[in-house]
């Protein structure tokens, strides 16, 4: 009988190089070679020799029920998954005959013939069991079973004493009630191990501890998915462009690594959130990649990094990238110049636009990005989809709910102030539309149509997904809105819903007279705003008290006719000379602005008001316009206070040969000067009037003003306050049943001695405070509602027993503390002392005076100038004060020279004078 032959030695393997992808379970894992140009091939490999615990598998369609893990099987997975997922190896595998799965060994090491034997090591954890049947028939087996032995021996694994159940997993599959678990853990960071990769945006994970199964969509993005055959798995023969590329993108990053999650909403069952990787975001790498676009639907969720999504993005954008590889920027054929403008805003249209000053001579009309202002009910089509007409005298402004207060919004945060516009995109002229610009427009830093969506008076446009024409501040809009819906602000709203009823008197004109007119001439002023500006002096005004409008005139002057468009079949008038310039002068200053009006009377046919208007700063419109040389002074001024005013503004006019006096020619030779200041007034007297009224000085303001009252006019103060108190002790007023308005004229509870006064609300803080003047001795209090009151109709008539006065021929020092110590030294001199006052001159109605201490006969204004508190002023020219004027300048100059209060360090004025209005004509 012959010796059986020797056994043949077994070959050695030949290694190859790969990345391990994925653990499959103890014994098999997915090795990814090199890639060549796109995805890399993939290799399962399962280990020869050894069987590992079998792990659970989610219900599928043919499948209802979940299997459970075998004992260890997840501590298997785990133990490879934490050592080799994307770590490179060495391995090989061979298929033997009638298998059908390729059996080998990967080795982790840089040096294949010092690398550790993946399958040895977790033989020798205890977590996986060799297969013993040929062990005597080859080496390897063997060697696996005495690690094996070595393992049970020391009880590790699966070969421990603990009890099996411990090392079973409880895995919940499917979450019965997503909404109530998103509930539970809304933006708390949870631990999770992405399972699978579905495509570039969607994966599914386990979350730790609790092992719950979730599909994950990311919030913000989207990658292009893969189209689904009739069985709803991946058509491997549908060509989606760059969703096999996503997909390995995320896969080669994130498949099987630990991670946080951060669940920030539900999407049917599938939950959205951000995923957490310690190397950066997976989300703004796809966006930066190309891979991925920005969706609308979900950046809401998004708790933070909305602007590195969109930054991401956009640099795909700009590169071309992949996805973005045709794309075309909304702004591209604009010049930079037209993409970015600064300006001053002159108008405010209703809620969705503004008029823009760029320069003198362009203005540009700026709508805001990606928003809506509020609309009026929508109008039903008739069978031929025509829409009925509006119903006459429609008004959206006033009608249309909450226009008005986003027009108002927009008119007292705006008007008049330097905004920076960035264009956005570009809507093309469409159906009888015109082209619209549209921008980002920020004031101060802050987004003006964000600050308008967050009070509830805008909405935002929603845009199909692949619509890119929209603001680049457009995730902060949408999440403004959200928060105006929560708080139930302004459209949101579900009651309280604002109506105006405007009583429009530029139609009806029947009530102007009778029902309106008298209580307006009553007023010391009515507080108005102007909306439509028709010419240099004709202008439609809004009277909130009243909430009327009505066409106002102005007074005491005569104004060029501006221009008019062809409108309604009525050909285009042209304008005389400089009525255009008169326009544009009176619609910079006053259009949409806060005015006061003095209304005096009406035109011949009661169709419009005639009056004073006063801008900004106390400045008579008429007096303005006059003095720009845009208009002449009327006869019919001669007879009201402003007549002084306007025929010195018309004789500066004249000598600057401004507009309409351009050609005058003067008729004397002493009226033929070139400067108003080097003229003497013509309507003045030739030498200086002096005529002394006692007055009682009551308040001293920071800017060297004054309130007096005429001291002949004491006992009726007296007996009209004494009225007063009479009247609120008889009749006490309801505490808060008064709501103030700007212009009202109130009674008011003074603080120190809690006494009832007249006075005036000049503003209406938050908070329930209000600004008032007490008009009968000027000075002013913060008051909360509750301490005001309405006067009753009997103190109405009586005018302000306080008048407001300025000191002649004097200014103040440029030093704040000196300022301060010049004004507490004319309050020492003056305040509550009765004076003798003269008026020297009127500057724009204001009048400026010279006050005398009857003790003393002392100048209270030369004395402050000599004791260095006050400034003579320099380049005053009036040949009727030339010895008062040389008087207060010799003042100083004895201050000066005795170094006395600010000049005790010298000339502290020099080359300041221009600069802080020390010169200059008054």
């Amino acid at each position: 009988m012959s010796a059986a032959p020797a056994p043949t030695a077994a070959p050695v393997p030949v290694l190859k190089k790969g990345i391990v992808k994925q653990v499959l379970s103890g014994d098999s894992v997915i090795i990814r070679g090199q890639p060549k140009g796109g995805p890399p091939p993939e290799k399962q490999i399962n280990f020869a020799g050894v069987t590992a615990p079998k792990l659970a598998r989610r219900p599928t369609n043919t499948s209802a029920e979940a299997s459970k893990d075998e004992p260890y099987a997840w501590e298997a997975r785990e133990y490879l998954r934490q050592r080799l997922i994307g770590q490179e190896v060495w391995w090989f595998a061979e298929r033997p005959p009638n298998a059908t799965r390729d059996y080998g060994a990967i080795y982790l090491g840089k040096d294949p013939t010092t690398s550790e034997n993946i399958v040895e090591s977790i033989v020798s954890e205890g977590l996986v069991s060799v297969r013993r049947e040929n062990a005597r028939q080859n080496a390897e087996p063997s060697r696996l079973a005495e690690l094996e032995d070595a393992a049970k021996a020391a009880r590790k694994g699966k070969w421990s004493d603990a009890p099996l159940s411990e090392h079973v997993r409880n895995i919940t599959w499917t979450i019965e009630n997503p909404k109530a678990f998103f509930d539970q853990n809304d933006g708390k960071p949870i631990k999770a191990i992405i399972e699978h990769v579905r495509d570039g945006s969607t994966v599914r994970a386990f979350l730790l501890p609790g092992f719950q199964h979730i599909t994950l969509m990311m919030s913000g993005i989207r990658c292009p998915g893969f189209k689904l055959d009739a069985d709803g798995k991946p058509d491997a023969t549908a060509d989606v462009p760059f969703a096999e590329e996503a997909r390995y993108f995320v896969e080669s990053r994130l498949l099987q690594r630990e991670v946080e999650v951060r669940l920030e909403s539900v999407n049917n069952n599938n939950f959205v959130g951000t995923i957490i990787f310690p190397k950066g975001s997976i989300a703004e790498a796809l966006l930066r990649e190309g891979f991925a676009k920005c969706v609308e639907w979900s950046m809401p969720y998004v708790k933070e990094g909305v602007d590195r999504l969109r930054a991401s993005e956009k640099h795909a954008k700009t590169n071309r990238l992949r996805l973005w590889k045709d794309y075309q920027a909304p702004t591209a054929a604009f010049s930079s110049k037209d993409k970015d403008l600064t300006g001053t805003v002159i108008e405010v249209y209703n809620g969705d636009a503004i008029l823009v000053k760029v320069s003198p001579t362009l203005t540009k009309k700026v709508f805001f990005s990606s928003i809506k202002p509020p609309r009026e009910a929508a109008r039903v089509a008739d069978e031929e989809g025509n829409l009925p007409p509006r119903p006459k005298g429609s008004r959206p402004l006033y009608d249309v709910p909450w226009m008005f207060e986003a027009r108002e919004y927009l008119r007292k945060k705006l008007i008049g102030k330097k905004v920076n516009c960035s264009l956005d995109y570009v809507t093309p002229a469409r159906d009888n539309y015109p082209e619209k610009c549209c921008y980002t427009v920020t004031l101060g830093g802050a987004n003006v149509a964000e600050a308008l969506v967050s009070k509830g008076l805008a909405t935002v446009i929603k845009y199909r997904q692949d619509d890119d024409q929209r603001s680049v501040h457009y995730d902060e809009l949408r999440s403004a809105e959200t928060q105006a819906a929560k708080g139930l602000k302004g459209v949101h709203a579900k009651d309280d819903i604002p109506t105006h009823r405007i009583n429009d008197l530029t139609v009806d004109h029947s009530r102007i007279k009778h029902q309106y007119l008298p209580s307006w001439q009553r007023a010391l002023r009515t507080e108005a705003v102007v909306e439509f500006v028709a010419s240099g002096s004709r202008f439609r005004i809004y009277c909130p008290k009243d909430s009327c409008l009505v066409t106002f005139l102005l007074a005491g002057i005569s104004c060029p006719r501006s221009g008019r468009p062809a409108l309604n079949g009525i050909p285009a008038q042209e304008g005389e000379p400089f009525g255009d310039d008169a326009l544009a002068f009176s619609k910079e200053r006053i259009l949409q602005r806060d005015v006061s009006v003095k209304i005096e009377t009406t035109d011949k046919a009661a169709t419009s008001v005639i009056g004073w208007l006063w801008t900004e700063g106390n400045v008579n419109l008429s007096v303005a316009l006059v003095e720009e040389g845009l208009a002449s002074v009327h006869f019919t001024a001669e007879k009201t206070e402003h007549f002084r005013a306007l025929t010195e503004a018309e004789g500066r006019a004249k000598a600057k040969r401004k507009n309409i006096w351009k050609d005058w020619v003067e008729k004397t030779e002493d009226e033929n000067k070139e400067n108003e200041d080097e003229k003497e007034d013509p309507a003045a007297p030739a030498d200086r009037k002096v005529k002394y009224e006692s007055v009682v000085v009551t308040e001293v303001t920071p800017e060297l003003k004054f309130y007096a009252q005429h001291a002949d006019q004491g006992a009726k103060l007296e007996e009209l306050m004494t009225k007063l108190r009479q009247e609120f002790r008889a009749m006490p007023p309801v505490t808060g049943s008064y709501n103030p308005r700007r212009g009202d004229l109130c009674a008011a509870k003074f603080s120190e001695d809690n006494e009832w006064y007249r006075a005036k609300v000049e503003k209406v803080e938050k908070g329930g405070n209000v600004s008032i003047l007490y008009v009968d001795y000027g000075n002013r209090e913060l008051a909360p509602t509750t301490r005001l009151a309405m006067l009753p109709p009997a103190f109405l008539s009586d005018k302000p027993y306080a008048h407001e006065y300025s000191l002649a021929l004097v200014v103040l020092p440029t030093d704040e503390d000196d300022r301060k110590d010049a004004i507490k030294a004319f309050a020492d001199d003056a305040l509550n002392k009765t004076l003798q006052m003269n008026v020297e001159y009127r500057v724009t109605g204001a009048e400026h005076v010279t006050l005398v201490d009857p003790a003393t006969k002392s100048d209270v204004g030369k004395d402050l100038i000599g004791d260095g508190f006050l400034i003579a002023e320099k380049n005053k020219k009036d040949r009727r004060l030339q010895k008062l004027i040389n008087d207060y300048k010799e003042a100083e100059q004895s201050a000066r020279k005795n170094r006395n209060g600010i000049w005790q360090y010298g000339d502290s004025t020099e080359d300041q004078a221009g600069e802080f209005g020390l010169g200059g004509p008054r």
